[in-house]
């Protein structure tokens, strides 16, 4: 039932941002007008982008393997990018690969939360960045609104972290509310009893070795939302235009929050709307905005999303089928 309303709503969502996907996506001939340097800087950025998040998974699992986790995380963004209500099944795809890989189950598990609540914090701090552009000029009241829902955000989302990182009680009522039920899971009924327990364990060591290493997850965290956000600039210069940096920044921050409600499969249609409406109110033209937005999601959804079903058929490959993960945690 959960799967039939979660396609109703992909479908409605994308019935409203249709013509907008379509403006975006029609403008593929435009290609062939970009600055050939600009477009390469622009996907070499994304690719870059993608190994850093890779590296800050590798650094929070705690492993120092890379073709489990970067196979993994490929393969279930792939997911995430072409199902309906994928975040969740992609989520579930990438955490039992590493499952099979050999990673035990808790640290895979807290590791996939941790690197998220990470990105997503770094995502909401973005706003602040642009403040001085804010303060001293003449923005555009959309653009002001995202800037305020970024900085509330980024609040919320570092207090939840703290809570997490700091007390037992939460973890401990979440890991019985997850015991509970992968136990009515007819697959996993061997699950053991002492999951809370083994959360919070995991918890301490992923914040022991956060603390030695903090300084790595923020240079992780910034190369890859900052070579992301290089990626979209570099997607504009190749259209020609020379947008104000600190004002596409809040556009870039604004549809990067959009994109986290999970409404359409990795927010197509609705980033594509979203991310050239908002380069507009950047003083971007309209026709440089939709070009850009196509180069941008180029390499920040289209190529990640073939290359994912790449990295599961070699991940296959190495480690088999995923029904002999462990399933003893």
């Amino acid at each position: 039932m959960g799967r039939i309303v979660a396609v109703i709503i992909a479908g409605l969502s994308l019935y409203v941002v249709l013509p907008a996907l379509v403006r975006v996506i029609s403008s593929w001939p435009r290609l062939s007008s970009l600055s050939l340097w600009w477009f390469a800087l622009a996907v070499l950025a994304e690719v870059l982008s993608f190994v850093c998040a890779m590296a800050l998974l590798r650094l929070v699992l705690r492993t120092g393997g890379w073709f489990a986790v970067v196979t993994a995380g490929l393969a279930g963004n792939a997911v995430t990018n072409t199902l309906p209500g994928g975040d969740a099944v992609g989520a579930s795809v990438q955490f039992r690969m590493l499952e099979a890989s050999g990673i035990d189950s808790v640290q895979a598990g807290g590791g996939l939360a941790v690197s998220s609540i990470i990105g997503i914090a770094g995502l909401f701090s973005l706003p602040i960045f642009a403040l001085p552009v804010l303060v001293g000029g003449s923005v555009s009241s959309g653009l002001v609104h995202a800037a305020e829902l970024g900085v509330v955000g980024f609040v919320l989302i570092a207090a939840l972290g703290a809570v997490l990182l700091s007390t037992d009680k939460p973890l401990l009522l979440l890991g019985r509310g997850l015991q509970w039920v992968i136990k009515k899971l007819p697959r996993l009924k061997r699950t053991s009893d002492d999951l809370p327990t083994r959360l919070v364990k995991e918890r301490d060591l992923v914040r022991t070795d956060l603390g030695k290493n903090w300084w790595k997850a923020v240079l992780l965290v910034a190369g890859r939302i900052g070579l992301d956000y290089m990626s979209l600039l570099a997607a504009l210069r190749a259209t020609g235009a020379r947008p104000n940096p600190s004002l596409v920044l809040l556009a870039y921050a604004a549809t990067a929050v959009i994109a986290l409600v999970p409404i359409t499969p990795g927010g197509i249609g609705i980033v594509e709307a979203s991310l050239s409406g908002l380069l507009v109110l950047a003083n971007v033209p309209s026709s440089s905005a939709v070009l850009a937005t196509l180069v941008f999601r180029l390499g920040s959804y289209w190529l990640p999303t073939i290359a994912g079903g790449v990295c599961y058929v070699l991940f296959r490959r190495r480690y088999g089928s995923m029904r002999h993960a462990n399933t003893n945690s």
